[in-house]
């Protein structure tokens, strides 16, 4: 099953009394890097927990191309989340390896390698993960995240305990993704770290959407400008 755009369409999503999400209308192509903006609690993790079918909206309709919400689209999302969702008793290579299998993905010695590499973790590949520093951890997530290469990625604060250096691999690793046709939707408060890499930004506040036009100056300034 396969994708080319998702759309949110009067989106809402509550959290008892908490509205997260409120009428939330957005569309995304592949070939697309779009950055989520805002505080804290403004609805962000909500959306992207909603765009990877882990939550179910309360109200409105989320598609993927043709194709309604669907368990069988996870084998073409992938999802790096607050919870990083690796074993730390396992080593690096051992949980590359038991997502690649829990995918049922082909070549996986030679995709756990990759993987290992991309992160910059070959020589950690048989370290066991619990004693690893945040950004270690966050450089794997993301490439467990990736192994599957999917359509839709999901990325939830991705810089996090990254140094510069990484935060500049990183970068280039989305410019990847966007070149192979991959729609990537990212949550994230480094707003210099990804000013010329994102094609939109878009703000979340109080749970509604508003974009944050092109145009001069820094996509700091504009996010400033767009939350008056």
């Amino acid at each position: 099953m396969d994708f080319t755009s998702i759309s949110f369409t009067d989106v809402s999503r509550h959290f008892g009394r908490r509205r997260a999400l409120n009428r939330v209308s957005l569309q995304c192509a592949a070939g697309e890097i779009v950055a989520l903006l805002g505080p804290n609690g403004a609805g962000k993790s909500t959306l992207l927990g909603i765009a990877s079918t882990l939550l179910e909206p309360s109200s409105g309709t989320v598609r993927y191309g043709d194709v309604d919400r669907d368990r069988d689209l996870r084998s073409r999302i992938g999802l790096l989340a607050h919870d990083l969702y690796l074993y730390p008793e396992l080593t690096a290579a051992e949980n590359l390896r038991f997502f690649a299998q829990l995918h049922q993905l082909s070549d996986v010695a030679g995709r756990v390698e990759r993987a290992l590499a991309s992160a910059k973790l070959v020589e950690r590949r048989d370290d066991p993960v619990s004693g690893f520093s945040r950004g270690m951890r966050q450089r794997l997530a993301l490439e467990r995240a990736l192994l599957h290469e999917p359509r839709l990625a999901l990325l939830d604060e991705p810089f996090t305990g990254l140094d510069d250096a990484s935060s500049a691999a990183l970068v280039e690793r989305l410019r990847q993704l966007r070149s192979r046709g991959a729609i990537v939707l990212l949550a994230t408060h480094d707003l210099d770290t990804i000013d010329g890499l994102v094609d939109r930004a878009l703000l979340l506040r109080d749970g509604r959407l508003i974009p944050i036009e092109d145009g001069p100056g820094t996509l700091r300034h504009r996010f400033r400008q767009a939350g008056r």
